[in-house]
């Protein structure tokens, strides 16, 4: 037991040690490998119309009232489904127009793996199959629409203002810390 106290307090193997150790801890932090084993579910309805109501006006007996306009409902702009890269995923992806000029993505049945950093890119990359197309959607034009909320479920994703969705033509589920697509989907216009 002396002896390996003896080695033990040397300061090249304390040195050692402690970048060992911490090589680990940063390891650890980096990979955050046990969210392969955690699943994050989220299930969002797709934003239904919201039907305001003004207060009634005087009208003129002798005028007939105008009947109410129709509300309209979400419209599908362009569909895809998803395919794998780096991990398995599955699911639909959704370009949807709201009734108030605005656009939202939707995922649909989504499921990936878990992992760090993982991100839901709008690019105008061409998805590609296998190994090629794991690293192309950051060659490009892109738009980050936030964090992935659910590596499974069904789950939306606000366009900002000021994008033009017609410059895109696909979604990556984007690790943008290993810069990889888990998996991608190619817009098909409806």
């Amino acid at each position: 037991m002396g002896r390996v106290r003896k080695v033990l307090s040397r300061p090249l193997v304390i040195a050692v040690l402690v970048v060992a150790v911490g090589g680990v801890g940063f390891g650890l932090y980096w990979f955050q490998p046990w969210k392969l084993w955690q699943d994050e579910t989220v299930q969002e309805a797709l934003p239904e119309v919201v039907a305001t109501s003004a207060p009634p006006a005087a009208v003129p007996s002798d005028e007939p009232s105008a009947p109410p306009s129709p509300a309209t409902g979400p419209q599908t702009l362009a569909s895809g489904e998803l395919i794998s890269h780096e991990h398995a995923t599955s699911g639909t992806v959704k370009l949807v127009r709201l009734a108030d000029g605005s656009h939202i993505l939707r995922l649909e049945n989504l499921d990936t793996s878990n992992g760090p950093d993982l991100r839901v890119w709008l690019t105008d990359a061409p998805v590609k199959e296998g190994q090629a197309g794991w690293h192309v959607f950051d060659d490009g034009k892109y738009v980050s629409l936030g964090k992935l909320k659910g590596n499974k479920g069904s789950q939306n994703y606000a366009l900002p203002r000021d994008v033009d969705p017609s410059g895109y033509s696909s979604v990556s589920i984007w690790c943008d810390r290993f810069d990889v697509s888990f998996g991608a989907a190619e817009f098909a216009r409806v």
